[in-house]
């Protein structure tokens, strides 16, 4: 079971002071947290792309590769890269950069992203939303299995045998996919043996179990080993001493983050009412004292399949030492009761179907 984290470097204003830091202030404080996290034990830190102003990371491979360097174990993700307004070629050639410094630690998530501003930042059309994802999947996997490369599709110049470089550590250079939780998405993870990432953000977690099922049938139907292929899930959350310090101190930003975001895409007022449903134990909020976390973590892995887990902090803006020590309680903490629960669930039978 691997524990680790993921964040989107948010620069939301600080709900307490109103002050807004700098995109620079605050990914140097992710480089910071992906150090401490590799410290503590962690076995993963994702950081998203996006391309407005309130996120500071639109370069996730260039702050992870800030962090390679310091850093000895903990493996190194985008969370997700929005493939379908990128170039599969520099996708490939910054990730396997990032594998070589690193020494063979770095993954791509591939997805098709929940925010569009890239699509007309880099000159695309939002009506070949899935048409593009597809055909730079393609491509991105074919540059991943071949040095050379001769490739031809709608949306980019053709290839024409020609060498991407450099070649990564890792061969193959993981590629994961990220979905929101469509049976489409799945399904084509499950066809092409690549292991899957659920952003399981609202609702009950036990309602995913299908969608797992269902890319380890496809997966299986397409001859590739279910059992080798790892699930993993991007899950809000906060761990401090207290799960009342931890509720205090996480609800203010998050419901100014999801409120932002609900006036644009429409969605209903965050609330406490909202907010505490979705830390009960049967909620997708993974917020609380660590053995309240750890428990919901057990319990997600014992009935959902999961087998990696990324908690995503923060939501909205919170001081760096806040979300530092997060960091340290889930890797001191919060792992090991998982992993060792984990270890006897699974020597006793558990999980076998």
């Amino acid at each position: 079971m691997e524990i680790g984290i993921s964040t989107f470097v948010e620069t939301t204003p600080d709900v307490q002071t109103g002050e807004v830091i700098s995109h620079a202030q605050r990914i140097r404080e992710v480089v910071e947290e992906i150090v401490l996290a590799d410290q503590v034990g962690l076995d993963v830190f994702g950081v998203g792309e996006h391309h407005r102003e309130d996120y500071a990371a639109s370069a996730p491979a260039v702050i992870l590769a800030a962090a390679a360097s310091q850093t000895k174990r903990i493996r190194l993700t985008s969370a997700v890269t929005v493939l379908s307004s990128d170039d599969p070629v520099r996708v490939f050639q910054d990730f396997s950069t990032l594998d070589c410094i690193s020494n063979g630690r770095a993954e791509i998530m591939a997805g098709r992203g929940s925010f569009i501003e890239s699509f007309p930042l880099f000159g695309y059309d939002l009506s070949d939303y899935n048409e593009l994802f597809d055909e730079k999947l393609e491509l991105l996997l074919k540059i991943r299995e071949s040095e050379k490369v001769t490739w031809r599709g709608g949306h980019r110049p053709a290839i024409d045998n020609r060498g991407v470089y450099p070649r990564p550590v890792q061969d193959p250079l993981p590629v994961w996919i990220g979905s929101g939780g469509t049976s489409e998405s799945v399904v084509r993870a499950g066809l092409l043996g690549l292991p899957l990432v659920l952003a399981i953000i609202g609702g009950s977690p036990v309602h995913f179990a299908p969608l797992v099922k269902l890319y380890k049938r496809a997966a299986a139907r397409a001859g590739h080993d279910p059992e080798k292929l790892p699930v993993a899930s991007h899950s809000h959350g906060f761990i401090a001493e207290t799960t009342e310090t931890a509720v205090e101190k996480f609800f203010p930003p998050t419901q100014y983050a999801m409120n932002k975001l609900g006036r644009e895409r429409g969605w209903g007022q965050y609330d406490r009412t909202s907010f505490d449903a979705a830390r009960s134990f049967e909620g997708a909020l993974y917020v609380g004292d660590p053995e309240t976390v750890a428990t919901k973590i057990i319990h997600l892995r014992k009935n959902v399949g999961i087998t990696r887990f990324m908690l995503h902090v923060p939501v909205g803006t919170m001081p760096h030492e806040d979300v530092m020590k997060a960091i340290e309680l889930l890797g001191k903490e919060v792992a090991p009761i998982v992993r060792e629960e984990v270890a006897k669930w699974e020597a006793s039978g558990g999980g076998k179907e």
